[in-house]
């Protein structure tokens, strides 16, 4: 039987490194005392410089973290996922979002030795993802180009829509003047009904976003579109000017289905692209439809670089690796139970929603691959708001509060056109909050003392372009991998979610036929309360 994580020597020796080492470890002493302290404890990688030297480890703590990771055999793991292994263990699923982003001929991965022991298959799976690229981006191109549509409309759930929503607000300065873009998940009607207010059926196409074409919010959205459409002057004929096949695209792998909703126009992806990791697929349509097929490749392509990095970059200079590391170090050994990210970007200010997604969905597990039951927790909460309206909200508890919370700043060295005054403030106001959780104040006053020595990151891009997106996101999707690596759990399958959308067909079920018993009484009561007047 593999040993669990907390089982392994190296995490009784972390355990004991921070009692001794770490616990009392106070950040401005040791700036004092170890003048390569911000050598030793930052690096560039590809479109990303990072800081980690205002937390609390030190280049000893890093060391033993990586014992820990090859005990955890994290680079047999990592090399499998490269392989096209199937690594997604409860759904025997490969798990290579990756791929999506890899060039032809395998780009800055063609070195590596498991690239080149690559099967067949794989080689025949790149050729249909540019395949499928090439489609997509060329549809995009039509849509961009065409003077007729002036409104998108997303309709998705979780990676269907976060993904997406995310790359177009970050990457609006790309966005053609007459095209505007929506993007709608929830299932409750007023989201829908807002975008639908405001769009005309003669100039809006709707995407419908599901892997399955069976998710449930997003097929209640999408029928309710279609009724408005036909309701507005729009026709089931494929003939007429103003038809569901003209107006109704289906990123989707289940074509049947789509074309019985009455699309014709789809594009698919494979069971190896999982939900989160998707907005590389044909789900990025609205993305390549925002900013256009050169860009969309821009942003295929910085994410692939940060893909090499990850997959060859030796374990002490790997970003991912380093920052996947600290997250154990803090969940674990720390005990901080959650992490705030503080994005000093407008561009990026849904940027915390997709990660909330992309990590607590990801590794908010508490068994392992070999269902072992772990002592030790994994995900922490992720949460924030761009800055600076941050520093007015919640900063005040980060710190003067009791609880330590781990701060992430991601800021651009480059504003683009808002570089001046603007993009000035803005990015020192954010080395400023780095700096006074770490120094603290003292001396005037217990009620305005702060106590310092709270920990963060600093995560630099040159600029918020496509290039430096793609690789932020794939930093994320891997740095993720290495945390859920370590723990062994499965990262890429979700049957926690499923729960809820289960119990709710049931609810319906029950309703229909007024059948409650063995249901809890709370339950019982909601219901009844629910359908009272109906």
């Amino acid at each position: 039987m593999t040993p669990l994580c907390h089982e392994l020597p190296a995490w009784q020796a972390l355990q004991t490194h921070y009692r001794s080492q770490i616990q009392q470890l106070d950040l401005r002493q040791a700036f004092a005392q170890d003048p390569q302290r911000l050598d030793a404890l930052s690096m560039q990688a590809p479109h990303v410089f990072a800081d980690l030297s205002k937390n609390l480890w030190t280049s000893e703590t890093e060391a033993l973290l990586r014992e820990l990771a090859a005990e955890s055999q994290l680079a047999r793991k990592r090399d499998a996922m490269l392989a096209g292994a199937a690594i997604n263990t409860s759904e025997q699923r490969s798990a290579m979002h990756w791929l999506l982003r890899t060039p032809a001929g395998g780009g800055q991965l063609a070195q590596s030795p498991v690239l080149r022991s690559w099967p067949q298959d794989m080689h025949s799976a790149l050729r249909e993802v540019h395949d499928t690229l090439d489609r997509m981006l060329a549809l995009a191109d039509q849509i961009r180009g065409s003077q007729q549509i002036t409104d998108i409309v997303n309709i998705g759930i979780g990676g269907s829509h976060l993904g997406p929503e995310v790359v177009v607000n970050a990457l609006e300065d790309w966005i053609d003047q007459d095209k505007n873009f929506h993007f709608v998940s929830n299932v409750d009607g007023h989201e829908l009904g807002h975008v639908l207010r405001r769009v005309k059926p003669e100039s809006t196409l709707f995407l419908i976003a599901s892997k399955s074409f069976t998710t449930a919010e997003t097929m209640l959205n999408a029928r309710s579109a279609r009724q408005w459409f036909l309701d507005h002057g729009g026709s089931e004929d494929p003939q007429a000017p103003c038809s569901i096949d003209q107006h109704f695209v289906a990123l989707t792998t289940n074509t049947q289905a789509a074309a019985e909703f009455g699309i014709q126009r789809t594009l698919g992806f494979w069971d190896w692209v999982g939900g989160r990791f998707s907005l590389w697929s044909a789900i990025g349509l609205p993305i390549a439809i925002a900013i256009g097929s050169e860009q969309f490749r821009a942003l295929l392509n910085g994410a692939h670089a940060m893909d090499a990095h990850f997959f060859t970059a030796p374990m002490e200079s790997n970003l991912p690796v380093r920052l996947g590391l600290l997250d154990v170090w803090y969940r674990n050994f720390c005990q901080f139970s959650s992490r705030c990210i503080a994005p000093y970007s407008h561009g990026l200010r849904r940027l915390t929603a997709y990660l909330q997604q992309l990590e607590m969905e990801s590794n908010g597990k508490s068994i392992s691959k070999n269902g072992a039951r772990l002592s030790a927790p994994t995900a922490p909460v992720i949460w924030g708001e761009p800055g600076t309206n941050g520093q007015h909200a919640f900063f005040q508890m980060l710190h003067q509060g009791r609880d330590v919370i781990p701060v992430e700043f991601i800021a651009l060295r480059d504003g683009g056109k808002y570089l001046g005054e603007h993009h000035q403030s803005l990015v020192v106001n954010a080395i400023a909050q780095a700096q006074a959780l770490m120094v603290g104040r003292c001396g005037e006053g217990p009620e305005k003392d702060c106590p310092g020595n709270r920990p963060s990151s600093f995560l630099m891009l040159e600029r918020l372009d496509p290039a430096s997106l793609g690789a932020l996101i794939a930093l994320y999707e891997h740095r993720i991998f290495v945390s859920g690596a370590i723990w062994d759990i499965n990262s890429f399958d979700q049957w926690g979610v499923e729960l809820g959308k289960n119990l709710a067909k049931q609810l319906h079920a029950r309703q229909n036929r007024n059948d409650w018993a063995g249901v809890d009484a709370s339950t019982q009561e909601l219901m009844k309360r629910l359908m009272e007047g109906h």
